[in-house]
């Protein structure tokens, strides 16, 4: 009797133990799914912040944010469309909704003094964000309900130097806690204790497919976002910011190699005319068939072609130098001409022409804004001359 009892105490222990075991890792487990998944949607958030929100195209689910009291907060594109900014707080609501209809897991953001009433804390949130606000790092609990369990994680959401566009102006300093994200993964089966093991493996094995599968998603959103930031909506070559952001580089780069780097500033002859005549509609496909024979002529990996403003697009040329720069400007004059593109409204010719002005630096790299400045001044002697001419900026401009 008394080895029964030892025995039966012994295997009651140890299935304590197991018990005791298997919940801590699966706690381990779930707090660090969690923290992934926070740390996602920070990176997606603070992406947006930099760049002051993202615009998108006003459709049923994506209103207007009718407590985003901005300038701007709609504006409306060429081809009609009413777009409006979605900022960080919009942003997550988004995918929080996506996240709870794909997989059901719940994103909510929160705050002790929110604008909106939707982001007022529950009881357990308010909780966290008294600990956030003593000091806590993070906040993680178990809800028992009478069918399924779930995991409470919340993580603080402190004041970022982009966050202070939108809540400066609400007291918030940098380093300060603004809120926080909480994140409910639901159903969480309690496994008999004989298959507790097996159960565990289990819901492991679902914790990772969702985290894979909201790392795609999370991915291909962001991934969608920043194409949209760089890419011109009209002709889908490289925009003005991305223009930008390549000449940077390349401009470091040709200082520091001492190799001559060329831009080219291109602008269609009288397009103003041409829309006035034809109609927006047609001076787009002409946008578009333009931009596209242009961008058909860079073929190295460090050349960019990019739309610079309404008809000018501007070429990137690097480790080239200005007879190589007056090589391709002459190749753009020649491409143009092939696609005979009517101009009924052009003083200097049936067809659609161009003006192009010519720069190069080389060992003289004073900035790459100064670059830009010599190139559109050529651009602007190539009008004063007559237009559809090639103009290049002297060595000491």
């Amino acid at each position: 009797m008394l080895l029964l009892v030892t025995w039966s105490l012994a295997l009651l222990i140890s299935l304590i133990w197991n018990i005791h075991q298997i919940k801590q890792s699966r706690l381990a487990f779930l707090t660090e799914t969690s923290r992934l998944m926070f740390e996602h949607i920070q990176v997606v958030r603070e992406w947006n912040a930099r760049h002051g929100g993202v615009y998108v195209p006003v459709t049923e689910s994506t209103q207007p944010n009718e407590y985003l009291d901005i300038e701007d907060r709609d504006i409306r594109i060429k081809d009609g469309r009413l777009l409006t900014l979605i900022n960080p707080a919009y942003m997550t609501r988004q995918i929080s909704e996506l996240a709870e209809t794909k997989n059901g897991i719940k994103f909510h953001i929160t705050s002790l003094e929110p604008l909106r009433d939707k982001n007022k804390p529950s009881g357990l949130e308010l909780r966290a964000l008294l600990s956030f606000e003593a000091g806590s790092e993070e906040y993680s609990q178990f809800i028992e309900n009478p069918n399924h369990t779930e995991f409470f994680y919340m993580a603080p959401l402190m004041t970022t130097s982009a966050c202070l566009k939108c809540h400066q102006q609400q007291g918030y300093q940098e380093g300060d806690l603004r809120g926080g994200v909480s994140i409910r993964i639901p159903n969480l089966s309690e496994a008999p204790i004989q298959g507790v093991v097996i159960g565990h493996t289990l819901i492991g094995t679902i914790g990772f497919l969702l985290i894979l599968t909201l790392t795609l998603r999370l991915s291909a959103i962001y991934n969608r976002i920043h194409q949209q930031s760089i890419v011109d909506a009209l002709t889908g070559i490289p925009n003005r910011r991305h223009f930008f952001e390549h000449l940077l580089a390349e401009y470091r780069r040709a200082s520091r190699l001492s190799t001559p780097l060329t831009i080219i500033l291109c602008d269609i002859d009288y397009f103003k005319r041409y829309n006035d005549t034809l109609g927006h509609l047609e001076g787009d496909e002409c946008l578009i068939k333009v931009a596209n024979k242009i961008n058909a002529l860079v073929h190295r990996s460090g050349d960019l072609c990019a739309r610079y403003g309404g008809e000018e697009f501007i070429l990137i040329l690097p480790n080239t130098d200005l007879r190589g720069g007056e090589g391709v400007a002459n190749r753009i004059q020649e491409v143009i001409a092939e696609l005979k593109i009517p101009h009924p409204d052009s003083p200097i010719g049936a067809y659609i022409t161009m003006s192009i002005g010519v720069a190069t630096d080389f060992q003289n790299y004073s900035s790459q804004n100064h670059l830009v400045k010599r190139a559109d001044d050529a651009l602007y002697r190539s009008k004063e001359l007559g237009r559809n001419r090639i103009e290049v900026a002297d060595a000491g401009s």
